[in-house]
Formats: structure tokens, C-alpha cells, sequence
């Protein structure tokens, strides 16, 4: 609308990870929408964000460095963090502890993660076929020392816990494309709204971006799935 306030307007938001695919589009939902945009990444790929050049504040350095995230964040009504279980040195986990501990009190922060993570064991449910392939994947990419998905498990674990104002977003499997829309969510893994498996990344990014506005959203594990996906259309009319 002309003349409309962009939610976004007057606040500053720092994105940590923002390097990466969805990373940069969250960048790009973030300016969108009126936001002062702080990026993190590391040093080694400050370059992929050169197209935000004079528009962000980019500041290098690994994101489980708790004196960069303590620069990042300074001032920062809201952190959103790519929470990437990189290697076997407690990468998510540290990164999550530095933005707990440092970002201001109140802030509103919201976590990215797959669908492995659960909230509540008892309410998630996954099929066979999805735990196999996430024990053979999680031990084969934690011997080759290249991923540790318990890393990530106990990142989150310590953000259920902490009192401030989170949301942790579990992604369905993504894919590249057009935007389908803002992606159908449910409190529980297991739910057939999102049987269809699939999310643009784009979208993913939009998800995370306004969740900083929806107060709806704090303290919930949404688990997404693309709005026109076969399982989000089959379910469309069910009460919210």
C-alpha cells in the first residue's frame, strides 16, 4: 500500500549464515521488508554476498566465534541463524550458545533445521523409511567427519530450554524454483499436511523472516512444507 510502513522499518536484524543459499534469501526477504540488515559469514565467503554490497553490514569470522556473534548481534532486534552441523566440532552447537547468550535480552530469534530435529519424541512421528535414512546418513557423514547431525540435535536442545524469545523452523527437503507462497506449517512432524516432502528455498527464507513479526510463533518447532505441494493442497480447508 502507498504509504504503508514495512514491518521491518526501523529495526536491525542480523542473519548468521547469511553466506549461503538461504542465507541470501533471507537477506533479500529482510531488505524487502525495510529491515537494517547485519550478515554473518565466514571469512572465505564474504564474496558471495557482493551483491548486497552498500545495502548490508557484513561481518567475517566463524559463526560459533563468540566475539563475532557478539559484534553481530549488538543492537539487533532480531537474529536469524542457519543452524549447519558442519564437521565434528560442535559447530551448531556452538553457534546456537553464542546467540543465546549474546544477543539482547528480548530479542527475537528463530533457528533453521531439518525435520530430524523433534520437539516432543512422543508427537513426531516419522516413517521407517525417513530414520534409516537419517541414521545411515547421520553415521556415514559423521565418520567422514564432514557432518554431525547430533550436533545440531543438541543445539536445538539447548534452545527449547533457554527462555528467550525462539522459534525453531524444521525444513522439509528443498528445492529451487519460483515462490510458491508463505509454506503450510504444523506443530508435528508426522502431520499429513506435510506429507509431500518438498519447500522452496525460497520460501523457507520468507518463513524465517516473518516469523520475526509473528509473536504466534515464539516458543514453537514449526515444521514447513511448500503451500502448492499435493499434501499442502489436500489439507487447504482444515481449520488453522
Amino acid at each position: 500500500m502507498d504509504g504503508a510502513k514495512k514491518p521491518g522499518t526501523g529495526k536491525r536484524l542480523c542473519i548468521v549464515g547469511a553466506s549461503g543459499k538461504l542465507g541470501r534469501y533471507m537477506v533479500q526477504h529482510a531488505l524487502d521488508r525495510g529491515y537494517e540488515v547485519v550478515g554473518v559469514c565466514r571469512e572465505q565467503s564474504v564474496h558471495k554476498l557482493a551483491e548486497f554490497e552498500g545495502r548490508i553490514t557484513v561481518i567475517p569470522g566463524a559463526t560459533d566465534d563468540r566475539a563475532v556473534i557478539a559484534r553481530a548481534v549488538n543492537g539487533c532486534d532480531a537474529v536469524l541463524t542457519v543452524l549447519v552441523p558442519w564437521g565434528v566440532n560442535h559447530y551448531a552447537f556452538g553457534t546456537a550458545g553464542a546467540v543465546l547468550n549474546h544477543a539482547r535480552p528480548g530479542a527475537r530469534l528463530v533457528f533453521s533445521c531439518g525435520w530430524h530435529i523433534t520437539r516432543d519424541g512422543s508427537k513426531d512421528v516419522y516413517t521407517r523409511r525417513f530414520k534409516l535414512y537419517a541414521a545411515v546418513f547421520g553415521r556415514l557423514a559423521k565418520l567422514a567427519r564432514v557432518v554431525d547431525v547430533d550436533d545440531q540435535v543438541e543445539a536445538c536442545r539447548m534452545i527449547f530450554a533457554s527462555d528467550t524469545r525462539w522459534t525453531v523452523v524444521r525444513g522439509s527437503d528443498l528445492t529451487e524454483g519460483d515462490s510458491q507462497g508463505l509454506p503450510v506449517w504444523s506443530q508435528h512432524v508426522g502431520d499429513p499436511v506435510l506429507a509431500s516432502n518438498l519447500t522452496r528455498r525460497v520460501d523457507y527464507a520468507r518463513f524465517m523472516v516473518e516469523a520475526v513479526e509473528n509473536d504466534a510463533l515464539v516458543h514453537e518447532a514449526p515444521a514447513i512444507v511448500g503451500r502448492l505441494t499435493p499434501s499442502a493442497l489436500a489439507h487447504a480447508d482444515r481449520p488453522a
